[in-house]
């Protein structure tokens, strides 16, 4: 559901929060940036990227002559999906969630009033 810039996708425990570019149908997402906030109060951050974009940033850094002329890509929260699109990308975001990895690919950015 929009929620003004963002997308929302409401689970049961929790919701993925995603920041998608204006304009950019949600099946054709490729880059974005995305909070998993739990009920608890927990939020997680990251960036999603399919294949196409990390081959496309580097080769940009090939020509530009960063990241050692494009021979390396990364992104601190970075998840990597094979397709693009929100609802591939959600269901990524689920399985992390089912799985307890998401604290292993996302960033931990607490809780959002810091007194709890």
């Amino acid at each position: 559901m929009w929620d003004g810039a963002f997308y929302r996708v409401r689970r049961d425990g929790y919701e993925i929060c995603f920041v998608p570019d204006a304009g950019v149908p949600l099946d054709k997402i490729d880059d974005v940036d995305m909070w998993v906030l739990f009920d608890s109060g927990a939020r997680w951050s990251g960036t999603i990227d399919t294949l196409d974009v990390v081959r496309r940033n580097m080769e940009r850094g090939r020509q530009t002559g960063e990241c050692l002329d494009g021979r390396y890509f990364y992104v601190w929260d970075g998840l990597i999906v094979r397709d693009p699109g929100i609802d591939g990308m959600a269901e990524v975001v689920d399985e992390l969630v089912r799985s307890g990895d998401y604290r292993s690919v996302f960033r931990d950015v607490g809780p959002e009033d810091p007194d709890e």
